[in-house]
């Protein structure tokens, strides 16, 4: 008889292949996205959230087969409706995805637009694109981009291709080749191909710091703009947050239109010539598969690049 059936307050969840090998609360809080993630550390807490009839931590790792027995959630927490995506936001993204296959959706992100919703933000691509994808009910973010970068940003579509693009990003990001246009100002040199410098986070922004994370970033000089400015190809070999743009800013050459990181006269060029915006765009990303095969994904310079480039900054 199953616990569902012994007590009509409670149901039971039986772990599948899918969902083998998740961490318990991470899967807890993608089956129940509306429920905070306080009640159902709470339930775990008080053992009225059971696997295999044992009290565990919420880092259990889950097996084929575990039975997770738990209050009925509306019993645990009432589960509020998620709140509408605005219609303008489905429209500006419903045409936006550049590749699909069984385990990915890759989407070419406008600059502007948050990855997920936040104290400011009401919804982003993840929950703008769980609407416009019903068929697809375990759609995650495998990585991050900032709100004012552009360019090929990937979903899971299943949590085992979500746990197998996390542990690469954890151990072996290398393997993951990401590359961006950044432009720049002034003119990079062409000896300068990589950048080694430790980034630390502080509370409002990222510092070079020597006891900071190992942060590693490639260059390559893609074009010159006059002497005044350089478009160059970044290849990311570690994902430290705002790594780009620090680095970038920590040789002297900071992107444009970066209000955080930039250079404020630079930037009043770019706003002169009608540039707007941050001028990092994520544009070709390789990436690997459980089956061994390699998928590569490419997103187009956005149309306003060229028009400021043209225009010779």
């Amino acid at each position: 008889m199953s616990a569902a059936a012994e007590h009509p307050n409670y149901q039971l969840i039986i772990v599948d292949a899918e969902q083998s090998g998740r961490r318990l609360d991470k899967y807890l809080r993608s089956r129940f996205k509306q429920v905070p993630a306080g009640a159902l550390f709470k339930l775990m807490r008080q053992g009225r959230l059971r696997v295999n009839g044992r009290k565990v931590q919420e880092n259990y790792r889950l097996v084929l087969g575990d039975e997770i027995r738990m209050p009925l959630i509306d019993q645990a927490h009432p589960v509020q409706e998620a709140a509408p995506v605005p219609r303008s936001l489905l429209k500006l993204l419903h045409n936006r995805v550049i590749h699909e296959d069984e385990d990915l959706l890759v989407i070419d992100k406008p600059a502007g637009i948050a990855v997920h919703q936040g104290t400011d933000v009401s919804a982003g691509v993840i929950e703008a694109f769980r609407q416009l994808r019903p068929d697809v009910p375990h759609l995650e973010l495998s990585h991050r981009l900032d709100r004012d970068t552009s360019g090929a940003l990937v979903l899971a579509k299943t949590p085992s291709m979500l746990r197998f693009l996390h542990d690469l990003l954890r151990d072996r990001e290398d393997e993951i080749e990401r590359h961006y246009l950044a432009l720049v100002a002034g003119y990079w040199p062409e000896t300068k191909q990589e950048i080694h410098a430790p980034l630390r986070r502080m509370e409002h922004a990222v510092v070079v710091d020597p006891q900071g994370q190992r942060a590693e970033t490639r260059i390559a000089v893609k074009q010159r703009v006059a002497d005044r400015a350089s478009l160059l190809d970044v290849q990311l070999l570690t994902g430290r947050k705002h790594q780009i743009r620090v680095h970038l800013q920590h040789e002297g050459h900071p992107i444009a239109g970066d209000d955080r990181y930039g250079r404020k006269d630079f930037n009043q060029r770019v706003a002169g010539l009608g540039g707007n915006g941050l001028y990092l765009h994520a544009a070709k990303i390789l990436i690997p598969k459980p089956n061994g095969r390699a998928v590569l994904v490419e997103s187009p310079m956005p149309p306003r690049w060229s028009q400021l480039i043209n225009a010779g900054l």
